[in-house]
């Protein structure tokens, strides 16, 4: 519902808005992330949404960036997947809506499990999909039996161990790729997540923090 100011109300103060793919993992995580790092405030809980591409995700941020006060922030999170569920052209849409309208893209690629992973290790691997991960990466020795239903909290040492990996992950990938991919859907392994962790830190400490 749009936040309304009424006459002599003072100026509502700006929220963080985040749409996820996922049903479980990407929303327990950040919503875990959110409640530990800034208990009780004006960050909005992740947004509950039946959409689920790419594409829905972001026109569901754009209806909503345009019922809430400018200063806002509105980011996505999903994932590559295989190109036989959202190709190309898919994503590269998906991403000319979010620049044009300011919607921040949280992504990963093949999925956020690959995020999960850069807590515990290293790692290069390009998978094809999720159970392809599970099955060869060592997730579940980190995790013992994990599923996209965990509701784990993760350490700042955990958390910041994967934000140094994942950067160093980005740049070997983007280092070794076909000089014409330009894109994160383009680039396997590859997760920018700690972006979104970056935004709501700044966030929260602006507005946030007594």
């Amino acid at each position: 519902m749009p936040r309304e100011r009424g006459a002599g109300q003072k100026k509502l103060k700006p929220r963080l808005h985040i749409f996820c793919e996922g049903e479980k993992t990407e929303p327990n995580y950040l919503k875990g992330y959110i409640e530990h790092k800034f208990p009780g405030t004006r960050l909005s809980p992740v947004r509950k949404t039946p959409k689920n591409t790419p594409i829905q995700l972001v026109e569901e941020a754009i209806r909503e960036k345009k019922k809430n006060p400018d200063g806002d922030m509105f980011w996505v999170v999903y994932d590559r997947e295989a190109a036989i569920k959202y190709p190309d052209a898919l994503h590269a849409e998906a991403c000319r809506k979010a620049d044009a309208r300011g919607i921040k893209i949280a992504f990963s690629n093949i999925c956020f499990e690959v995020w999960i992973l850069l807590h515990f290790q290293a790692t290069m691997a390009a998978y094809t999909n999720f159970d392809d991960l599970k099955k060869r990466s060592k997730l579940r020795t980190h995790i013992k039996n994990y599923d996209k239903g965990i509701k784990r909290l993760f350490s700042e040492e955990e958390v910041s161990a994967a934000r140094k990996r994942a950067e160093a992950l980005n740049q070997r990938t983007i280092a070794g790729a076909d000089p014409a991919w330009v894109k994160p859907y383009q680039w396997n392994p590859y997760t920018d997540v700690y972006k979104l962790l970056d935004a709501i830190d700044d966030f929260g400490a602006k507005h946030c923090v007594s």
